[in-house]
């Protein structure tokens, strides 16, 4: 590997478009459990604490009226969940929408839920 070159080997974060962003904040909080104060979000980001070096941020693109919001039918990025069928029962209970049931190949297992804007995010036990 060249070490010269300007761009590390290395993801720093996920950047996720929202239309509602604390709306948004309190859904993705809800789902990892964390407690945040949604008053004290301001738009147009907010960076939801993760473990680990990846930063997840939504975005509301406040300050871009030009801006268009479009989902992709596939999973932006995924959430670790070693046990995937609690996972998967735990969104049940949270009445979250699943996209794609748990498909299983090998030890690997994954299901696709979407949030509230329409982004897919999956769920991946590695």
């Amino acid at each position: 590997m060249d070490k010269s070159i300007p761009i590390k080997n290395q993801m720093n974060g996920v950047f996720v478009h929202v239309s509602n962003l604390k709306f948004s904040v309190k859904w993705y909080s809800d789902l990892l459990d964390l407690d945040i104060d949604v008053d004290k979000v301001k738009s147009p980001i907010f960076n939801i604490p993760l473990v680990g070096t990846t930063a997840l941020t939504l975005d509301d693109h406040a300050f871009d009226p030009e801006f268009k919001h479009n989902t992709s039918p596939s999973p932006i990025f995924n959430l670790y969940a070693p046990e995937i069928e609690e996972a998967y029962q735990y969104i049940k209970e949270k009445d979250i929408q699943i996209a794609r049931e748990i498909e299983w190949v090998g030890e690997t297992a994954w299901f696709n839920i979407k949030d509230p804007d329409g982004n897919v995010v999956m769920i991946c036990n590695c």
